[in-house]
């Protein structure tokens, strides 16, 4: 009898032990993944020789609802379908020089949460931050530099600011 509760009483320690280390080595080696990166594709930005007639042709044959921007897709957020999300649309002029410094034709957007904490990683991992995070009304900005020297923006949405915003505008989203 005395040999089953001393055996009993080790694989309860053993296990409260490997239980308690468990947590500890988790919680050290997830703190750089607390941040949240990349949640969805913010925005498709590219060049053209004529950005006025491709939001035509992109309305008249695809049906996109465009503005002087381009065109903006309403969807709904997978964590919380009560949310709208909204992905941006744009062709820029040939000539833009908001691409800089890469000189691709494109470049993506992505939605981020907590834009400031993902900058200060960036740096420290040695990510090339091309400017300061911006603020605006429908959220901050940041851009980056890929391994390819890919201008990427980077966005932390407010999208009822957003929303708001197109609105005011008289904008139609694409649905």
């Amino acid at each position: 009898m005395k040999k089953t509760a001393f055996l009993i009483l080790i694989i309860a320690t053993s296990f409260c032990f490997g239980f308690a280390f468990k947590t500890i080595i988790t919680k050290q080696s997830a703190n750089p993944s607390e941040i949240r990166k990349v949640t969805g594709i913010g925005g498709i930005f590219f060049k053209c020789k004529e950005p006025k007639k491709v939001r035509e042709w992109y309305q008249t044959h695809l049906g996109l609802n465009t503005n002087q921007y381009g065109a903006v897709f309403e969807w709904r957020q997978g964590a919380d379908s009560t949310r709208k999300g909204f992905t941006q649309w744009s062709p820029f002029s040939e000539t833009t020089k908001y691409f800089e410094p890469s000189a691709k034709d494109f470049m993506i957007n992505y939605r981020v949460e907590n834009l400031e904490a993902l900058v200060e990683q960036l740096k420290k991992e040695g990510v090339t931050v091309t400017d300061k995070i911006e603020t605006a009304e429908y959220g901050k900005f940041v851009h980056i530099l890929d391994m390819e020297g890919n201008k990427i923006e980077l966005w932390e949405p407010n999208d009822i600011e957003y929303e708001k915003l197109g609105k005011q505008m008289g904008s139609k989203t694409t649905k």
